[in-house]
């Protein structure tokens, strides 16, 4: 019983100690750059100069970077900005690329030798493999940023237009008359 009460008080200190602790060293993060991070396209691509989306929004946040540097959020990402900020909105700067349609990465699995570059490189871990065998890509997961491209000794990977969106499974109720009429028919 002594052993429970000495264990229970133990853990009492120590969630008390761990709730200071974390009231006393959380750190502020700043709203704008979590608002201006929600609309960018999270595809961590590299061709607005920042290494991802996040350090581009808080280069956006300290006025270091302008709004119209995201190919893949385009003209609408850059119009959402502009709106967020209170800023004119301005056409997609072409010196960091074009606005494409989706796309997702496809590896000719027949060609691929294993070299593990591409996966390297995604910055998303989308491809998937072991060293000396085929690798593929999880299309799911795939941002299209095309940095798996460059690396690519036998260049066996190739971007594609993204599939379509399936629309999601529901069931359609079933009317006892029309059931009744089909069996009769």
């Amino acid at each position: 019983m002594t052993g429970l009460l000495a264990f229970t008080l133990l853990a009492l200190a120590l969630g008390a100690l761990l709730g200071w602790a974390a009231r006393r060293y959380r750190v502020e993060t700043d709203p704008v750059v979590e608002r201006i991070n929600a609309l960018l396209p999270q595809t961590q691509c590299g061709q607005c100069n920042f290494p991802g989306c996040r350090p581009y929004a808080e280069a956006i946040a300290r006025g270091e970077a302008d709004i119209n540097q995201c190919p893949p959020g385009g003209e609408a990402g850059v119009r959402a900005l502009a709106e967020l900020l209170g800023r004119e909105a301005k056409p997609l700067d072409p010196a960091h690329g074009r606005e494409q349609a989706p796309r997702v990465a496809w590896i000719d699995e027949s060609a691929c030798i294993g070299c593990v570059k591409c996966i390297q490189a995604c910055p998303v871990d989308a491809i998937v493999g072991a060293p000396k065998r085929m690798h593929t890509v999880i299309a799911e997961l795939c941002t299209g940023c095309d940095l798996c491209l460059p690396p690519c000794p036998v260049d066996c990977i190739e971007m594609r237009p993204r599939a379509a969106e399936p629309l999601p499974w529901r069931s359609i109720p079933l009317q006892l008359d029309t059931v009744a009429r089909v069996q009769t028919d």
